[in-house]
């Protein structure tokens, strides 16, 4: 190697003479990159390689690249400049991010919090590891290639009770540590479940997260709180929670969606009484290309009935491509002539809305916890690409224009999230009743608020990216995904509209009866 003064050190004059096909380094952040087998695998083409040969391009990087980049071609790296020290955070798995307001006020060492304690911590730390170094890659992947969650990343997470937790608190978790010790199941609560909402949240693959067992946590939990065989309900439990089966939440239909009593598919009792026969068809299943297990709104004898149905010959699945990733296994279903024995009811007969009202709460709430996530990681995204951005040779956040944008997007971001933290707290101190009861409403609201919220985020965030904020890879890669998907938060488990007027027909039954 040419000049060099050691193995790992090389003077800028040396650098500058690697400037040719034949021997091409250039400077990044104080270190020394030999790009000459490089240069036709770069994406962006060897030209731009070639006008930066033997110079600092850390400017002219920075302009156009994240830090991770650098990371994922480590093995470029030669040595470093003598006497010179990086600058640039260098972030390992399950490091907290040092960008303003990248992360919640609880995880900054400058504030705190009354609802967090040592087990929060240690729970927020060990799940971001785990997501950083295995589910971050696999999502990724997925995303781009549309496939399924692999069974081996499914049994990684059943090892370390991560599908336990997806159904947040409850008995089903006695017993359990999560994680290696962050926490035991009998002291996890919904701030526990709000922490593993919101780190599942950050493989930043909206597609694979909802591929991401979705479909089981908002359909399980019907099941523990409804099956009245205990012996079947703890079976079925078992075998989801052990990664050895699927299950999905089969509600929606072509025909009706927040219009529940609207459900064309039928339930009808057998004549000797011991089964279930279902005919019908679902749509916009998620996980329903993959599931084992079906938990099926029905119409029945005298109302809407809620029916546990295995998948068997009988049941038919086609992908349903969306706007994100086919990696949901979005499905729609056909059920002809399915013979389901009658202890696989939820519930009472007849009374299934009960059932699956009270779901709806744990659904819409996880389902806010994560886009606020998403709504924190876009604002993250636009403040390191207007630190990092150069126009008219000054960076984007000198444009005042872009500072008001991200003030909107760090409003809308933090008050959501203070908003869930309230609610959360109120879901830790009432029992399930209660919940049901007291909560419908304001967690309504607070989902139809929140992506109304995201709905702005996403506009601001695509436009301080430009061209880059509607383009699937490069710099912009999560706003334009982000831009592209957040409305699926703002349909699934209830629309803007429905779940708005939800929240203010509960509030006005609670106004007094004498005039004010």
């Amino acid at each position: 190697m040419p000049g060099a003064i050691s193995p790992t050190t090389f003077s800028r004059a040396q650098v500058a003479k690697n400037n040719t096909q034949d021997s091409l380094w250039c400077i990044i952040d104080h270190k020394v990159y030999d790009l000459t087998d490089f240069l036709d695998a770069h994406p962006g083409g060897n030209i731009v390689l070639q006008q930066l040969g033997g110079q600092d391009a850390t400017t002219a990087f920075y302009n156009l690249h994240r830090h991770e980049v650098l990371q994922k071609y480590s093995g470029l790296c030669i040595g470093t400049i003598q006497d010179e020290t990086p600058e640039v955070v260098d972030p390992q798995p399950g490091d907290l991010s040092a960008v303003p307001y990248a992360e919640p006020t609880w995880l900054s060492p400058q504030f705190s919090s009354p609802y967090y304690k040592p087990s929060h911590h240690q729970l927020r730390k060990a799940l971001r590891e785990f997501v950083d170094a295995e589910l971050k890659p696999e999502a990724q992947q997925k995303e781009a290639d549309g496939s399924y969650i692999s069974q081996e990343m499914i049994d990684k997470m059943a090892a370390n009770n991560i599908l336990a937790m997806r159904l947040g608190p409850g008995k089903h978790l006695h017993g359990k540590t999560a994680l290696g010790g962050a926490v035991k199941g009998e002291e996890f609560d919904y701030f526990h479940d709000l922490i593993t909402c919101q780190e599942l949240a950050r493989v930043l693959s909206r597609g694979f997260q909802d591929g991401n067992m979705a479909g089981m946590s908002i359909s399980l939990t019907a099941v523990r709180s409804w099956m009245k065989d205990t012996k079947l309900r703890d079976a079925v439990t078992e075998e989801c929670l052990s990664g050895k089966k699927k299950m999905s939440l089969a509600i929606t239909e072509a025909f009706a969606g927040s219009d529940v009593a609207g459900l064309r598919t039928t339930a009808e009792k057998t004549a000797e009484g011991t089964h279930y026969v279902i005919n019908g068809t679902k749509k916009w299943i998620t996980n329903g290309m993959f599931s084992d297990y079906f938990v099926v709104g029905c119409k029945t004898a005298k109302g809407f009935s809620v029916i546990l149905v295995p998948r068997d010959d009988n049941v038919e699945t086609k992908k349903i491509k969306t706007s994100y990733s086919t990696a949901a296994g979005t499905a729609f279903i056909q059920f002809d002539n399915v013979k389901v024995p009658i202890n696989h009811l939820l519930g009472e007969e007849d009374k299934g809305f009960q059932v699956i009202m009270s779901n709806f709460n744990h659904e819409r709430w996880a389902m806010t916890a994560a886009v606020i996530q998403w709504m924190r990681a876009v604002t993250e995204e636009c403040l390191k690409w207007s630190n990092q951005r150069i126009v008219f040779g000054k960076p984007l956040s000198d444009q005042p224009v872009i500072r008001a944008k991200l003030a909107r997007m760090i409003q809308h971001t933090e008050a959501t999230q203070a908003w869930l933290e309230s609610i959360t707290h109120q879901l830790n101190t009432m029992t399930y009743q209660l919940q049901n009861k007291h909560l419908g409403g304001p967690i309504g609201l607070l989902k139809s608020f929140t992506t109304r919220c995201a709905h702005e985020v996403a506009d601001d965030a695509c436009n301080i990216f430009g061209g880059r904020g509607i383009t699937q890879g490069g710099m912009g890669k999560v706003v334009e995904q982000f831009h592209r998907t957040y409305k699926f938060d703002a349909i699934l488990g209830g629309t803007e509209e429905i779940l708005s007027d939800l929240g203010v027909r509960l509030a006005i039954k609670q106004m007094p009866k004498a005039r004010l």
